[in-house]
């Protein structure tokens, strides 16, 4: 026992004392050390002491950091892998380093970083990413690092960045993030008025400077000039193909999105049926009501149709087009979305429509109305009606269409607190 005891305690000593054969190891300033800097390595080599906490790498050829790459040293204080060739940090690369504090990936080709191993980082004070190929930011990405105090992001190819990315890095002192590409439109400005307002260091501010749009090219951020920027917003009108005409199954429903904002926001359109999610991007369609090319379509014209102005045409409306129909937009300040559930229903003398709403009885003579929960509702004469029912959350005060009377709503169309009814006549 005594013998093995010994054999234990002789295999913990190599242990903590082994070190991968190209490196050097020991102990100084009362810190472990690794040092394996000029060594031509080709990947990080195994078989590091478990104790280390300052690990050097830097001047080799390292191509990669794979997930689990530094498993063997959890107690990583300092991290230097500058003056490599590394064009891609994978997800689990460094999330186990928890104790970090200084991490330095300056002067590498790093354009696939896996920025969620920086929420687990909560300790790390210095973050050197310059003189890479980055060219975007999460605005998440450092929403752990509150202990953080410099941030060098200068000479990388970020052309914009997200508002409220440094917002976390509350004890952020200097940050240098000079010689990038920046798209001076309105995604910059909010950084432009942050920069010229904050108490960080923010050295070679002459260097900050404007790529494109080409007349704003080599104009330093902080000279630039208030743009007419908005985000955007949207309104959602819809109407069918008939307005007030006899109207067989099969017509057309035609919606339109009506987008503002400043730069032009990117329409597109979200469709849930009960076949399953359409998503469009706007348009789809050329004037013609024909598929554009390259456009994903079955056919040369698509079941919905989004055209270049906001509008959506459903062709052949019908049961399985019924669902909820939204328009989002999108630009650099900001998105919208508008949304209206359009269900096709056709009441006889009682039960449920298509939305699971109870409607009782014929109309009653002489009020040419029938009941829907409590709500009043209009239909025509006998049962031979029609009834598409067009709701949405925040709709306007109830207001009763008027014929030939500017401003009202067009004949056949009712508002009733949010929801909105196009009522036709038809034959069967």
């Amino acid at each position: 026992m005594q013998e093995l005891r010994l054999l234990c305690w002789v295999v913990l000593l190599g242990l903590a004392h082994a070190c991968p054969e190209p490196c050097d190891c020991g102990e100084k300033y009362g810190f472990q050390i690794a040092d394996c800097a000029y060594r031509d390595l080709e990947a990080v080599p195994p078989g590091f002491p478990a104790n280390v906490t300052t690990l050097s790498l830097s001047a080799n050829r390292l191509p990669s950091l794979p997930e689990g790459a530094f498993r063997e040293v959890p107690l990583l204080q300092s991290l230097w892998l500058a003056h490599n060739e590394i064009r891609a940090v994978a997800a689990g690369a460094l999330a186990m380093l928890g104790h970090l504090k200084s991490l330095d990936l300056s002067h590498n080709l790093i354009s696939d970083f896996a920025w969620s191993d920086l929420h687990n980082l909560s300790a790390l004070q210095l973050l050197k990413m310059d003189s890479n190929e980055l060219t975007f930011i999460p605005r998440d990405a450092f929403r752990s690092l509150r202990a953080l105090r410099s941030l060098q992001l200068n000479h990388n190819r970020l052309r914009t960045l997200a508002e409220g990315t440094f917002a976390p890095l509350t004890a952020l002192s200097h940050l240098q993030i000079n010689d990038n590409p920046f798209d001076c439109t309105c995604g910059i400005v909010w950084f432009k008025t942050w920069a010229l307002t904050t108490a960080v260091s923010i050295p070679e501010q002459d260097n900050i400077t404007c790529t494109s749009p080409h007349v704003l090219k080599g104009t330093p951020l902080s000279h630039l000039l208030p743009l007419p920027c908005s985000a955007p917003s949207v309104q959602l009108t819809y109407q069918p193909s008939q307005d007030g005409a006899e109207l067989r199954p099969g017509f057309v429903l035609a919606l339109h999105c009506d987008v503002d904002g400043q730069p032009a926001p990117q329409l597109h359109w979200h469709i849930q049926t009960p076949g399953g999610t359409v998503e469009i991007a706007s348009p789809n369609v050329g004037a013609d009501g024909r598929a554009l090319p390259g456009a994903p379509a079955a056919r040369s014209r698509p079941r919905f149709r989004a055209f270049a102005n906001g509008s959506l045409l459903v062709p052949d409306f019908g049961k399985l087009e019924e669902g909820t129909y939204s328009c989002l937009a999108a630009n650099e300040l900001g998105s919208a979305e508008s949304s209206v559930n359009v269900a096709l229903a056709t009441p006889g003398e009682g039960g449920e429509d298509a939305l699971g709403r109870r409607f009782h009885g014929k109309a009653a003579e002489g009020k040419g109305c029938y009941t829907v929960d409590n709500e009043v509702q209009p239909s025509g004469p006998e049962d031979n009606v029609v009834i598409i029912y067009l709701s949405r959350a925040g709709g306007p005060e109830a207001a009763v269409a008027g014929e030939g009377v500017p401003g009202r709503q067009p004949p056949g169309l009712l508002l009733l607190g949010q929801s909105l009814l196009l009522v036709f006549l038809t034959s069967f």
